[in-house]
């Protein structure tokens, strides 16, 4: 008599082997080296393979939220995110020009919806939390490598007229790319360094991790990003108070001792960085080109949101509205050069401070959406980050930060959204999460 087929169960290798939805995480920060060769910045879409993978990470924790395996963000979260759905789909249905307005409204639930609620699910424990920060601080030691030698060898993006600005992969066309990515790195490593402390930790860890943001102060220093500089210095000043008062003033010295002995001794990046240093204390009295076009961007933001004060003028417009409202003197674009595209005028297609740019297309709803969800978030994280979750703290001052100067868009638009992810999960963990700390 025959016996009944039975399927087979899985082999228990297959299963060891199932993809879980944090690895899914780190493959989209680390897939963001991929170079695009992208060569048309005012292009309406860019689609990246982050991008791609950040859709996969999507459709697999939309997948396991069907079938119960995994919890969601939270009714707090869920509320917040709702906010911004609302004011974007507000602001796109009242746009001056809907159909330009569809695209930055599908970017905008990407970067700010989809993907951190998707992250905040996919970073169930210390093992997914780990593996994500891992992977900001893999992506940072290769880029910052990359922008090292450029610097070094001079073949870089132009900088005062030499190839000596670092850029890693992303190339002269995203010029803060690099800088973001390996900022992200030394946050990441300075905080798993910190989880290391105590009986429990791993020396040897903790010294590689420290190490690590060593070096990458460096790359980022010959970055010549002023930004990204600030950013980087509250974010660890914020994170290294809330670790420890005493090792924050002990880090500020040697940081300070570092800098004297690398850049007024050995010379390493002093070429530029004390120059591009002074002119932040400038930016008031002495401007340059870079800081007059900025201000100029930003009373024009406030011009169009004036003309559209509740839903703002639509995602996407403001580089329609720009030169009716703009001030004569405001440069036709920046320069951008390197050995790979020539010499370049960059168009200036946003305001670069993102709370100006969706006051100005998302009006009043937009801006008390963003708000809402940023302070709560902060606040959020600043009540409960400890140990490894000291860095979706440091991240999150530092996106807050660099917001004022710089918004969306280019390559690592999507790490945005899985730190917002990472300062979610964070802020706001569920009764059922795993340990993450």
């Amino acid at each position: 008599m025959a016996l009944p087929l039975r399927a087979a169960a899985p082999l228990p290798v297959l299963r060891r082997l199932r993809l879980r939805t944090g690895h899914a995480a780190a493959a989209t920060v680390l897939l963001v080296c991929v170079p695009t060769g992208e060569k048309d910045v005012a292009a309406a879409v860019h689609v990246t393979p982050a991008d791609l993978a950040s859709m996969l990470l999507v459709t697999l924790v939309g997948a396991d939220l069907l079938r119960g395996r995994t919890a969601g963000p939270g009714r707090r979260v869920c509320l917040l995110l709702a906010g911004i759905v609302l004011a974007a789909a507000a602001a796109t249905l009242h746009s001056v020009d809907p159909a330009a307005s569809i695209t930055g409204f599908v970017r905008l639930v990407q970067v700010f919806v989809l993907v951190p609620a998707a992250v905040a699910c996919a970073v169930r424990d210390r093992r997914d939390l780990h593996l994500v920060l891992g992977s900001l601080v893999a992506v940072a030691l290769v880029e910052g490598a990359v922008g090292a030698h450029q610097y070094l060898t001079g073949t870089g993006a132009s900088y005062t007229g030499r190839p000596i600005r670092a850029v890693g992969t992303f190339g002269a066309l995203d010029i803060m790319a690099m800088s973001s990515v390996v900022s992200f790195g030394l946050l990441a490593a300075l905080a798993l360094a910190l989880a290391e402390r105590g009986p429990h930790g791993r020396p040897a860890l903790r010294r590689g991790l420290y190490a690590a943001a060593a070096f990458l102060t460096f790359p980022l220093a010959v970055s010549f990003s002023r930004g990204s500089w600030i950013a980087c210095g509250c974010a660890a000043a914020v994170l290294l108070l809330r670790a420890d008062a005493r090792l924050a003033v002990r880090g500020a010295v040697l940081a300070a001792a570092a800098a004297v002995v690398l850049v007024g001794g050995l010379g390493l990046g002093a070429s530029g960085v004390t120059d591009r240093l002074g002119s932040i204390g400038a930016v008031q009295a002495a401007p340059d080109q870079s800081v007059t076009d900025r201000y100029d961007l930003w009373s024009t933001a406030t011009r169009i949101w004036q003309d559209h004060p509740l839903t703002g003028a639509g995602p996407k417009v403001f580089q329609q509205l720009r030169d009716g409202h703009a001030p004569l003197r405001l440069s036709s674009g920046s320069d951008a050069e390197d050995s790979s595209i020539g010499f370049q005028r960059e168009p200036l297609l946003s305001p670069h401070n993102m709370y100006f740019l969706v006051l100005s297309e998302q009006g009043l709803l937009g801006i008390v959406a963003y708000a809402g969800l940023f302070l709560a978030l902060l606040g959020g994280c600043l009540r409960r980050a400890a140990g490894a979750g000291l860095a979706a703290l440091g991240l999150l001052v530092w996106v807050l930060v660099d917001f004022l100067y710089a918004d969306i868009g280019g390559t690592t638009t999507v790490l945005t959204s899985v730190l917002l992810g990472l300062a979610a999960r964070t802020a706001f963990p569920g009764p059922d999460d795993g340990e993450t700390r």
